[in-house]
């Protein structure tokens, strides 16, 4: 079913907004990886890596459905300034937390339209969402717990490395 030329910006928003999410993940592993946290760095890497994903799916979604998006304006990062690992888990869980408002509001605006096709793939965007609100929680609590521990830092540091693609 061709998708509705009303919904298109919304999907263009979102898609830009995964876009915007893997460079804040992107700046994060930079920072992290400045730091010698190389976990860190690598989980946040890899959740780069995921949100650029997810902006293709988007993608394919609406070109699948004769739309043709449009990615919009992603400006320049503005980076924390050494931000401890306690910071830029407690920047990720904000910024998961905006993406997630994002999609529950694509859902409303699909639902208004009676845009029933996009409803599987927003179904698993918003379960997803919860997995990984919880996932950043979770490591922003295990932070929050050592607080500058240094060996509490390099533990999770090392949970942080061996945590594999196919999450979180």
């Amino acid at each position: 079913m061709k998708i509705p030329e009303s919904l298109v910006p919304a999907f263009e928003k979102q898609i830009t907004l995964e876009f915007r999410a893997a460079l804040t993940y992107r700046q994060l592993a930079i920072e992290m990886a400045a730091q010698s946290l190389p976990g860190t760095a690598a989980w946040f890497t890899r959740q780069a890596d995921e949100e650029v994903l997810h902006a293709q799916r988007f993608i394919d979604h609406v070109l699948d459905r004769g739309g043709r998006p449009v990615i919009g304006e992603v400006p320049a990062q503005q980076p924390l300034t050494n931000p401890t690992p306690l910071e830029a888990f407690r920047a990720a869980l904000a910024h998961e937390e905006k993406v997630s408002a994002a999609i529950r509001e694509l859902y409303v605006a699909t639902e208004a339209a009676g845009d029933l096709d996009s409803r599987p793939l927003l179904n698993e965007f918003v379960a997803e969402q919860v997995e990984e609100e919880a996932t950043v929680g979770e490591v922003l609590s295990a932070l929050e717990r050592v607080g500058d521990d240094g060996p509490g830092l390099l533990r999770i540091d090392a949970d942080l490395a061996s945590r594999g693609t196919t999450g979180a």
